[in-house]
């Protein structure tokens, strides 16, 4: 009994202490994904939101965290973001449809011209401003980011109850789903899952709009996704 009653204390002292080594990552999560959110999902209700899903992550991940787990944790903290976002419904209405309309509007583009239009060929065809455009890009994209993250951490998280040589094979699976993706499409995915840029700070970066580097960055995770599941 004595045991057991000192046994509590102690982990609840070890999830504190990873809790505060960690909650770095959650700060970066929600600055990386509040532009997302349009103003109306607070960047302190994100981080709430991100500290449930790393201390749910610890728990789940048994153990003392290695090397492996922040990478893990990441995904997991900004997936429940994502997935609070979709829960909320905190898109009206009016932009999930304008965002399927641009997305079926630029696949009959495609189709027709036999590339990728440009930002000005497709706004005129959907008879749209700049900031429409985005907006309805975003949508589409934080989407498109959720349910690529979720395959890739639930990836992980098989991957770390196995063999040394089932991590090594998850991580070689990664690294040829990245080899399917052009050179541009490459840079997005590394400043985004990398570096932790924001959307808007790697259309900075790349001297590219954020519309743009919506398409890029949903092309290339619908490319690594194919790629993963055909794994």
């Amino acid at each position: 009994m004595y045991a057991e009653s000192y046994a509590q204390p102690a982990q609840a002292r070890d999830e504190s202490r990873h809790l505060a080594a960690y909650a770095p990552l959650v700060k970066r999560a929600a600055r990386q994904l509040s532009s997302q959110a349009g103003g109306v999902f607070d960047r302190e209700d994100m981080e709430q939101i991100g500290l449930m899903a790393l201390l749910d992550c610890l728990r789940r991940y048994g153990g003392e965290p290695d090397e492996r787990f922040a990478g893990f944790a990441m995904l997991r903290i900004r997936g429940a973001i994502l997935d609070e976002l979709r829960r909320l419904d905190w898109r009206p209405r009016s932009v999930r449809q304008e965002a399927h309309r641009v997305r079926d509007g630029l696949r009959e583009l495609r189709r027709k011209l036999g590339r990728e239009p440009s930002e000005a060929e497709a706004m005129s065809l959907l008879g749209l401003d700049a900031d429409a455009y985005r907006e309805a890009l975003l949508a589409e994209n934080a989407e498109a980011m959720a349910s690529f993250d979720e395959l890739v951490a639930s990836g992980v998280e098989l991957a770390g109850e196995g063999s040394p040589e089932a991590r090594l094979e998850r991580q070689s699976e990664l690294a040829r789903a990245l080899t399917a993706l052009n050179e541009r499409e490459q840079q997005v995915i590394q400043l985004y899952y990398e570096f932790e840029l924001s959307l808007k700070e790697i259309a900075a970066v790349l001297e590219l709009t954020e519309a743009r580097i919506c398409q890029i960055n949903k092309s290339a995770l619908k490319k690594m996704q194919a790629c993963l599941m055909a794994a």
